[in-house]
């Protein structure tokens, strides 16, 4: 069976993986923050690796597919 928008997630194993990743990218975003010099481009990267990681902890909490997951296998 495979999972649609509509139904949720029901491994409760899967969604605290997904958490888990969320906040393993808001670390990351907030260690890029201070330990690099602030440039536009660590920024950026620093934003958008920060923005995963809330959305997959909160896709995570309300049983959906997170953009990280919808990403797919990455090569």
């Amino acid at each position: 069976m495979r999972v649609t928008e509509n139904q949720p997630l029901q491994s409760m194993a899967y969604r605290a993986v997904t958490f888990a990743f969320g906040v393993l990218f808001v670390a990351c975003a907030i260690a890029i923050f201070v330990v690099t010099e602030l440039t536009l481009g660590v920024g950026v990267a620093g934003i958008v690796i920060g923005g995963l990681g809330l959305d997959a902890m909160i896709s995570a909490i309300r049983s959906r597919k997170s953009l990280l997951a919808r990403i797919g296998p990455v090569p």
